[in-house]
């Protein structure tokens, strides 16, 4: 797990503009890691992570796109049953919330990217490098989940 850059950036909600993006971000040889692209009000919001935040802005500002970046937290995810939701009971467990969440694809076979912006992202890397490492994510001052 780690952070990664994450860029953002909204677009109108027409035909070929995810298109004309995606061509410029493969012009300049960009890989998307992990991408979302949700509608509102008219206006489409598009997240996606690379690994190249310099060439995907420099395509981003050769077509009028204007964006911006954070830090997210990426994770992989084993691709079975119940994965995704022991991470989402351990942050919850610490009351962390989830304020938006999406995937893409991994480099380790058997796994995917879990791509996670969330109320305290320091504190949640810590608590899934506990639980990933093998510790059982609990912690005996908090009420388990299931009992809130």
């Amino acid at each position: 797990m780690e952070f990664v850059h994450e860029i953002t950036a909204f677009l109108e909600n027409k035909p070929g503009r995810l298109a004309k993006i995606c061509s410029a971000l493969a012009h300049e040889k960009v890989e998307l890691r992990a991408l979302s692209v949700m509608d509102t009000n008219g206006r489409s919001v598009l997240r996606f992570v690379t690994e190249n935040v310099e060439a995907t802005g420099r395509a981003l500002t050769s077509i009028g796109t204007e964006f911006s970046t954070s830090e997210v937290l990426a994770v992989e995810i084993e691709n079975r049953p119940g994965a995704l939701a022991k991470i989402l009971e351990h942050l919850a467990e610490e009351h962390i919330n989830i304020e938006y969440a999406y995937s893409g694809s991994s480099a380790t076979q058997g796994r995917s990217l879990g791509i996670f912006h969330t109320s305290n992202p320091k504190r949640a890397q810590q608590i899934l490098g506990n639980s990933q490492g093998g510790a059982s994510g609990n912690s005996p001052q908090r009420r388990p989940l299931h009992s809130r």
